[in-house]
C-alpha cells in the first residue's frame, strides 16, 4: 500500500468514526475489498447522478460520495482526494474553533 493510500484509509477511517452507527457499518463493509463489485458500479452510478443533479431527486451531493466510492479502486483519484479531504478538515476545525471563540 502506498503513502497516498494509506493516509486515504487514515481520512476515511476517521470520517466513518464520526458517522451514525448504521452508516459507518454500511461504509465499513463497502470498504472491503470483497465490495468491489457494488463499490464501483455504486460509485459510477453516484457520479452519474450528481452530473444530472437538475433532475428531482438527484443532486450534487452524489458526486462526492461516488467519488469517495470510485476512490478505493482508482489509483490517480488517490491524491487528489485526500487533498481535498485534508483541505475539507482543515476548514471545518477552523470554522469550529471560530464558532467557539464567537460563543465565550
Amino acid at each position: 500500500m502506498n503513502r497516498d493510500q494509506r493516509r486515504l484509509n487514515q481520512q476515511l477511517d476517521r470520517l466513518g468514526h464520526k458517522l451514525p452507527s448504521w452508516a459507518a457499518r454500511s461504509v465499513k463493509w463497502l470498504r472491503k475489498p470483497s465490495s468491489r463489485w457494488v463499490r464501483l458500479p455504486a460509485g459510477f452510478l453516484l457520479v452519474l447522478g450528481g452530473i444530472f443533479s437538475i433532475l428531482p431527486l438527484l443532486g450534487v451531493w452524489m458526486l462526492p460520495l461516488g467519488l469517495l466510492l470510485l476512490v478505493q479502486d482508482v489509483p490517480f483519484l488517490r491524491r487528489p482526494t485526500r487533498r481535498a479531504l485534508t483541505g475539507i478538515e482543515h476548514r471545518w476545525r477552523r470554522h469550529k474553533r471560530r464558532q467557539h471563540q464567537a460563543r465565550a
